[in-house]
Formats: C-alpha cells, structure tokens, sequence
C-alpha cells in the first residue's frame, strides 16, 4: 500500500477512534485521548498531501460506502496542497485544544459531543479534497458543515448569542449547499456522469449558457463558505462566539475548502471560462479585502476583529484566482500560472498566522473571560509568551517583511503588475483598481493589528480581570509553538514551497515555475528560497544581535528611571483612562470611510428633573453596523418573516382545504411536467 491510502486509512481509524473516545470516555480523561487522536488525524492528513505534493497521485472507488454512486476518490497535488495545510493546522490546534479545555467543566468545548464531532471535523477537512465524485464531494461537505454547526453551538448553554450565531450559520452553510448542490446536479446531468473525470470530459461539450450558471452557482456557495463579501454575514457571529479552538480550525482550515472547489471547479472540471466569470471573482475578491478590513478596524471585538480579517484575507486571494482565470483566458499561462501560485501560497500564509491569532486570542479569552479590547490592556507584562505569539503572527498579517505573509502578496502583485500588457480594455481597468485596493487592504490592516496589539497587550490595563491575567498553560504554549515556528520557516525560507506548489499549479493544466522565466517576468518560484531567503538569515542574525546587546542595557536604564522620582506637574502617574482605546483609535478611520460604514451614532441628553438648562448627564452611543448585513439581509428576512406571518391565514384547520392545496400542487406540477416534455 502506498503512502496516501496507508495514511488516509489511518486518519479515518483514528478520528472514528477519537468519535467513540469522545463519547465513552469520562471527563478527565476524554479531552486529552481526544486531543492526541484529533491531532493524530492531522498529523496524517499532513502526510497524505505531503505524499501527493513529493509526486505520487492516488485514485481508488469503494462501492459500499455511498449507496447507489459508491464513493470515488482521488489525490493529486492540488488536493494534496490543501490536505496538507488543513492537517498542519488541525495537529498544531489539536494540541492547543487540550490544554484549552483541561480544568473546564464538562460542557462547552469538553462536553461528549463536543469532543465526539471534534475529530470527525478534523476528519471531513482532510478528506474534502480526496472527493472524485459529485455525490462523495457533498455527503463530506455536508459532514464538515454538521460538524462545525455542532461545534459552534457548543457553548450554547452559556451564551445566548451563539444561539443566535448557529442559527446564521446554520441558514447561510446550508444556503450553500443548496446552491452547490444545484450547480454541481445541473454539470452532472449535462456531462453525462458524476464523477470528476466524467465532468472534466463532458465540460467541453456544454453549451456557453449552461457553463456559466453552473459556475455562478457553485461560485457563489464556495465564495460564501469562504467567508467573502457579500455572503459573509455568518463568518463574523459564528467564529466569535465558537470556542477558540474551534474558531482557529474554522478559520484557518475551513475557509480553505471554499477556495480549493473554486479551483478544482472553475479551473479543472470546467476547464476555465469566459473573462466575465473571472472579472467576477476580482470584484468579489476586492469588495471581500477591503470590506471585511475595514470592518476589522471598526471592531472592538478581539474575535469578531479576526473573523472580518478572515474575510479580508480571503479577498486577496479570490483576487488571484480571478487573476489567473483572467490570464489563462487570454492565453498568457504563464502569468495565470505565477497568480494562482501567489493565492495558493497565500492560502498556507495565512492559515499559519490565522490560526496562531486566535490561539492567542482564546488564551486572552481563557485568562480573562474578555474579548473587548476597550476593556483589556497590560498583557504584555502578564502573558508574555502570548504577546509575543500575537505580536509575531500580526506581523504575518499585515504582510511586511519578515512576516510570513509578505511573500504571497508581493507575488500576487506582481502577477497583477506584469498583467498590464495583456490586451483589453478590461485588463487595463481592473488590474490596476486590484492594485489599488490591495495596497489599501494592507494599509488599514497595519492600522487593525497596531490597535489591537497596542491596545490589548500594550496599553494599562482598563479591567481587574485584565490586571490579574496569568500566562497560558504549557500545553496551549505548545499548539501555538508549533504555528509559530510554521510561520518562521515560511517567512525565512518560503522557497521551501517551491517545487511543492509548482505541481499544485501544475495540476489544473498551468505551466509550473519552469515557464515563469519567459515574457520578462524573470521569476522562478523553485528559486524563491536561493533569492529570498539569505536576506531573510542575515535579517534574523542581526535582529538577534540587536536585541541580545539592546535588551539588557535597555533593563538596566529601565531601572534606573523607575528609581527616579520626576516631576510630574503635580498631575501624578498617568491612568488608563488617558490612553486611547480601540474605538477612539479607530474613529479617524471611521471619519475617512464614514460614507461606506454608515456609522450610528445617538446622543442622549438627561437634563436636571428641576431645570431644563441644567444637565444631568450625557450618553453618547457610537456603533458601526454591518452595512451589507443593514441593506442585505435585513429586508430579505423582514419580507421573510412579514410572508410567514401572512401564511398562516391559509391554515384554517379545514381539511377540505388542505386537501385542495395538494390537489392544486398537483396539477401545477404535472402542467409543469407536461410542458417540459
């Protein structure tokens, strides 16, 4: 047996294992067993797509799993790029998990069926991309979305708002499917058959109009379980109210899955498109990057902060793929080939520092019981390690060098940048307005993650809960340990990736980095390591030399000026309440981009009972909506909810007519039948 089906074989042993662990197994016991095989089932996920990422490929079908259609299933580099980054994270978070629910009580996270749907989750994000069929595709979609809704709702006992963010996710992921189900039924019925390989052969005979409402479809329900505007609304209730762990998987792992059916559909199955789907997905893309981040620096909520940079993230790189879309459909492979490098290798990049930054915020979250950043501040001193945690994965985040997410977005730039000379009116618009937006992107980014590390770690702190923090335990240091040193190794030698991510873009019939050197572009992404990553050593050395002279002189003079005694005005030592929080050092943001948040703002004066000239008090209330939420949904569910109501008149309690309703609907279905035919 080779090294992919030996390892899928153990995944699927091991999460089956920790299910029954999770349910049999008492409480002190179950959250560490569970734990271990969770991060066993990603450990080898990891290998599997390693195993398809060296060269090897798998394909096998096992009649009795799926009633009817069997269960296909297929591994090749594509598949195996994001089995990797989806075990990486599982075993890195797994172990972070243990520590995280140890000393809790028996629900939330430790609870039985918690702990029982942890590992198959972990489970349905590794096998995803093994699917090679319609059918085995949605039942293991269907299982990963139950998964995640299970554990969402897993602190429901506690909180009434995630009741009320399971019951948004739950609508909006099944809304989705509904979709993907649609659209993947429709390429099924027209191909001929439902597996991969009949839907790849059977795309080329399809008409234009057909082609493009299935790609519509399922774009919008892969979009959607990606987290991109405007089908976003569930990514920022949902992830915040998960526990922490959770929320790490969620959004350093589940997201991905959206973005790996765009690629395997859009650019594989369908074998490209028409500019029109492409241009498409760079709207989509820029409205997702700069959207969802500047809702980020709106936000107070440390969790709901990251769940909008989620979505900002996952902009960027429907950029590349609209970019590589675009390109392959003007015959320049080439560029199509180096963008969707660039959104690929920004799918790993941002899966390591995602899922360290909300490690680092469940550890806040565990050691404090607080989220909101206007309330947190001091951590630095109490929680050091995870400061520092923090500290090193915003730096991936706002894509400067040397943080890990630099490298993707300078790719995904320049692809955009060498696309200019490719003829079209369009190319020429768009390209630079991607540009532009994705510097914008990046520019409020650096202000989100200075807030919230200023503000929440730096800051004196503004809550007892705060000023008592402890340091997290050593397990948790460990699963945020490991995240730490993914994103050193992909900031100093990215170029590790190379060959590995030339055969993922190599198996959607792109040219690999081989072809990259022609046209002027003069990049070879096998030769990223050669080029980038001395500076990245050098950089590191004399960082360290700096702060190994720098820091004990710096403690030496600390103490020397906590000795003195200054003068002082007579306004004695400064309070928390002097310094900025998060939303006054958001509200400059707030005022550039006023007409795109549509803040609220209400203003409530309480004058003295005896004069009206005289005031009591004043309460001012600043708040920033979801503006697509405010203009979206909320007048498709109050026509929903006004309909509902307006329903229940046709429910008389007759049964005379509840039977003339059937009789109607079936005759309304025969005549639609009857006119098909």
């Amino acid at each position: 047996m080779s090294a992919i089906p030996a390892a899928l074989a153990t995944a699927v042993g091991l999460g089956g294992a920790g299910a029954a662990a999770g349910l049999v197994l008492p409480y002190r016991a179950r959250v560490p067993v569970v734990g271990v095989l969770t991060a066993a089932v990603g450990v080898a996920g990891a290998v599997a797509g390693a195993a398809a990422l060296g060269g090897s490929r798998w394909s096998d079908t096992f009649p009795a799993l799926v009633p009817l259609a069997g269960a296909h299933m297929a591994v090749d580099a594509l598949a195996g790029w994001f089995m990797a980054v989806a075990g990486a994270v599982v075993a890195a978070v797994a172990v972070y998990g243990i520590g995280y629910a140890a000393g809790h009580s028996a629900h939330g996270l430790g609870s039985r069926t918690a702990q029982a749907v942890l590992p198959l989750f972990a489970l349905s994000l590794v096998l995803v991309p093994v699917a090679a069929s319609v059918s085995t595709f949605l039942l293991l979609w269907e299982l990963m979305a139950l998964g995640s809704l299970a554990l969402v709702l897993a602190e429901h006992r506690e909180r009434g708002s995630v009741r009320q963010a399971g019951v948004w996710y739950a609508v909006m992921t099944h809304l989705g499917l509904v979709l993907l189900l649609a659209g993947l039924a429709l390429f099924a019925a027209q191909a001929g058959g439902e597996t991969f390989a009949a839907l790849r052969a059977g795309a080329h005979h399809m008409s234009p109009a057909v082609r493009g409402l299935v790609f519509v479809l399922v774009a919008l329900a892969f979009s959607s379980k990606a987290g991109a505007a405007p089908l976003h609304a569930w990514l920022p209730r949902a992830h915040p109210e998960a526990p922490s762990p959770v929320s790490a998987l969620m959004s350093a792992a589940m997201v991905n899955v959206g973005v790996y059916g765009l690629v395997r559909t859009g650019l594989d199955l369908l074998g490209g498109g028409p500019a029109w789907w492409w241009l498409g997905l760079l709207a989509v893309g820029g409205i997702s990057a700069v959207y969802g981040i500047l809702q980020a620096a709106m936000a107070s909520d440390l969790k709901r902060l990251l769940a909008y940079s989620t979505s900002e993230n996952m902009g960027l790189v429907l950029i590349g793929l609209g970019a590589s879309g675009l390109f392959a459909h003007y015959g320049d492979k080439p560029l199509a080939a180096l963008a969707l490098a660039a959104a690929l290798l920004h799918v790993v990049n941002h899966s390591a520092f995602k899922a360290l930054l909300f490690c680092a915020a469940g550890s806040v979250l565990r050691a404090t019981g607080l989220r909101d950043l206007d309330r947190l501040g001091g951590l630095r001193a109490r929680m050091p390690a995870t400061a520092g945690f923090f500290a090193l994965a915003a730096l991936g985040a706002v894509a400067l060098p040397p943080g890990n997410g630099f490298i993707s977005e300078w790719l995904l730039l320049q692809s955009l940048i060498h696309g200019l000379k490719v003829p079209g009116v369009a190319v020429a618009v768009v390209l630079p307005l991607s540009v532009a937006l994705i510097a914008l992107s990046a520019g409020i980014a650096a202000a989100v993650f200075v807030k919230a590390l200023g503000v929440g770690f730096f800051a004196r702190p503004r809550d007892e809960r705060a000023a008592a923090a402890r340091e997290a335990p050593p397990l948790m240091l460990a699963g945020m340990g490991l995240l730490a040193a993914g994103i050193v190794a992909l900031a100093v030698v990215p170029g590790l990736l190379g060959a590995r991510l030339d055969r993922a873009v190599g198996a959607v019939g792109l040219p690999g980095s081989g072809a990259l050197t022609g046209g002027g572009l003069k990049v070879r992404l096998t030769d990223i390591s050669a080029s980038l990553s001395p500076l990245w050593v050098v950089a590191a050395l004399t960082a360290a030399m700096l702060l190994a002279v720098g820091l004990p002189r710096l403690y030496r003079r600390r103490r020397r000026r906590a000795n003195a005694r200054l003068w002082d005005c007579g306004g004695g030592a400064p309070t928390p309440r002097m310094a900025y929080t998060a939303t006054s050092f958001a509200e400059p943001l707030q005022r550039v981009f006023d007409d795109v948040l549509a803040p609220e703002q209400d203003v409530d004066v309480t004058p003295v009972r005896e004069s009206a000239y005289l005031v009591e008090r004043v309460r001012f209330q600043n708040r920033v909506p979801d503006r697509i939420e405010h203009r979206l949904y909320e007048p498709v569910l109050g026509a929903l909810a006004r309909t509902g109501q307006a329903a229940r008149r046709l429910a008389g309690g007759s049964v005379h007519l509840y039977l003339g309703y059937g009789f109607a609907g079936l005759v309304v279905l025969l005549s639609a039948l009857a006119v098909g035919w």
